[in-house]
């Protein structure tokens, strides 16, 4: 398996002449590839309809938030081949005021999983057949799974029962911000 594994790789980057795999790993019958972005759209084709791979599925994508990061999200694309039984994830890093190709003209499940990627953390996919929010109310501002979006949120929803309906209002605290001090006060000094 592992031999078929570098064989591969080296058959990958003979294909793709242009532009070499970042980094490679392999773990439990599953090929772990980063990948340029800017390439992402040739690879997914290419695992999809080269015999050697026969990749007809895309199980999931991924988006993991690293906002210490100059490019801030990792995308991870988990594809199946159902002929081989192996899985390949492919990693690809984009930083939030750029996006990447949508790939749901290759694997139809990538349309639902892009526009869920959207709504909850503002990756956007180019030519995309209908990007819109799908988990979030349109009127939403923010992107709830970032890791800088607020855990309260901006607004608070609620029924109203005098005007007989949904009202937002924006989120006032209970308390303000307390400053404690951490030293034990049963330690002697």
């Amino acid at each position: 398996m592992i031999f078929l594994f570098y064989y591969y790789i080296y058959f990958i980057n003979f294909f793709f002449s242009s532009t070499f795999i970042k980094l490679f790993k392999l773990q439990e019958r599953e090929f772990i590839l980063y990948i340029d972005y800017k390439d992402l759209k040739n690879y997914l084709m290419f695992f999809k309809l080269n015999n050697l791979f026969q990749c007809k599925s895309l199980l999931d994508i991924i988006c993991i938030d690293y906002p210490n990061r100059i490019d801030r999200f990792e995308i991870n694309y988990h594809l199946l081949s159902y002929v081989y039984n192996f899985r390949i994830n492919l990693k690809t890093i984009v930083n939030k005021n750029f996006g990447l190709i949508s790939i749901s003209d290759i694997y139809e499940s990538a349309n639902w999983l892009e526009r869920e990627i959207w709504d909850m953390f503002g990756v956007f996919f180019f030519n995309h057949p209908d990007l819109r929010r799908i988990l979030t109310d349109y009127g939403f501002e923010g992107f709830p799974l970032r890791k800088d979006f607020p855990l309260t949120g901006f607004l608070e929803v609620y029924y109203d029962e005098q005007k007989k309906k949904i009202s937002l209002e924006p989120i006032e605290l209970s308390q303000d911000y307390r400053f404690f001090d951490f030293l034990n006060p049963w330690e002697i000094k």
